[in-house]
């Protein structure tokens, strides 16, 4: 378990996870909200967020700031991000707490996995970032933990009313899986 490991021996990805693992050891209530937050490193009230936040608190454990890396990179690219909102140009504020920005930043600079956990169980590694469709077409997301249920499938934490940690992989439609930073 990443909780045994000294200090010095501690990954990326082990600190993401327990980025994450705060999250749910915290009870954060799920509020997505837009709010004026700072720039860089600005961050919603700590016992709230909505599920982009829990990847957000997560990737800042590991000394990654999505909010700035997002931010820059929309701000040159902003064309190749989706355009759901009626928006003119980024929003620091938002743009790292939409789903479908964390997928693109994720694709264009991280690692795409397979989604099939059957096929490529191997491939779900703690610190991952899952992404979901709700059955009512809502996305969602997650970090791969490094705890499993019984048939060895990993757990999630992510926030979907409260941050929590389980046994959440199969629940939803997986539609991304991402590694970052690119090893």
């Amino acid at each position: 378990p990443v909780e045994k490991k000294s200090p010095e021996e501690l990954t990326i990805q082990d600190l993401i996870l327990l980025g994450a693992r705060y999250e749910a050891q915290n009870g954060t209530s799920y509020d997505a909200s837009y709010r004026t937050i700072e720039y860089p490193g600005g961050d919603v009230p700590a016992d709230n967020g909505a599920c982009t936040d829990v990847v957000i608190r997560a990737f800042r454990n590991a000394g990654i700031d999505l909010q700035q890396l997002i931010h820059e990179d929309m701000s040159s690219n902003f064309d190749i991000y989706p355009q759901k909102w009626g928006l003119s140009g980024p929003d620091s504020n938002i743009d790292h707490r939409r789903v479908p920005n964390q997928m693109q930043f994720f694709k264009r600079y991280g690692v795409e996995l397979p989604l099939d956990v059957d096929e490529h169980l191997q491939d779900w590694q703690w610190g991952d970032v899952v992404y979901w469709r709700f059955v009512n077409g809502d996305e969602h997301c997650g970090i791969i933990s490094d705890r499993k249920n019984s048939s060895d499938i990993p757990l999630v934490i992510h926030n979907a009313g409260k941050a929590k940690e389980e046994d959440a992989l199969l629940r939803y439609q997986i539609t991304g899986h991402y590694r970052y930073p690119a090893p």
